[in-house]
């Protein structure tokens, strides 16, 4: 049997590896309002708090920009035609998904990307084994917060001490401390063991299928 009754995931940088279509787009937008591209590293470090927060990041000036909104539609509208151009599960993901399944365990995915494309890429991918799949929506508050993680666990009817929260950012570490739930970090994503040992994280896992230990 899995250790626990629920497994919450993060999306991007956790189930898949989302960053070079998430770079092309914020390029895209960038460059088509007259703007910098950002490198592949630059972006690494802008995602984890939701799409709206990578381009204030990625934009000169942020949100202050005037060109700033329609810099952010024009990603979005890039990046949900281009989010399957390279974006693939992590080596060994389906075989833990598929592990996970088989010994009954419950699975979501809570993420702060926008609610369209978490759900896109969640059935594309996942569909045979994640049926939860929340993303930033208006009228909940997105993580850190507890709300969506809550809400997924609602959905699964679990309650978070019989789950576990698995990501890959210093956000992931705050949302599993918010949610009174023990949270296991990985290391193939985007941030280093060192930066995510300063936020907090304590556990560590290098491959997908070490969730299963």
């Amino acid at each position: 049997m899995a250790q626990y009754k629920a497994y919450i995931f993060d999306l991007d940088g956790t189930l898949l590896d989302t960053l070079a279509d998430l770079a092309d787009s914020c390029n895209y937008a960038l460059v088509s309002h007259g703007m910098p591209k950002r490198t592949i590293e630059e972006v690494r470090q802008f995602v984890g708090n939701g799409v709206r927060k990578l381009m204030e990041r990625a934009v000169p000036g942020g949100d202050t920009n005037p060109a700033f909104d329609a810099t952010y539609q024009m990603f979005r509208e890039h990046y949900l035609i281009h989010n399957l151009d390279t974006t693939r599960p992590y080596p060994g993901v389906m075989e833990m998904l598929q592990r996970l399944q088989e010994e009954g365990a419950a699975m979501a995915v809570v993420s702060n990307k926008f609610y369209a494309a978490t759900r896109e890429l969640c059935k594309h991918f996942f569909g045979d084994y994640i049926k939860v799949a929340i993303g930033e929506r208006e009228d909940i508050r997105k993580k850190p917060a507890p709300d969506t993680v809550m809400e997924a666990l609602r959905q699964l009817e679990v309650g978070a001490e019989d789950a576990v929260y698995i990501g890959d950012s210093e956000v992931d570490v705050q949302t599993a401390r918010n949610c009174s739930m023990p949270c296991i970090s990985v290391l193939w994503g985007f941030r280093s063991k060192e930066f995510l040992s300063k936020n907090g994280a304590e556990r560590f896992i290098q491959t997908p299928l070490e969730i299963l230990c």
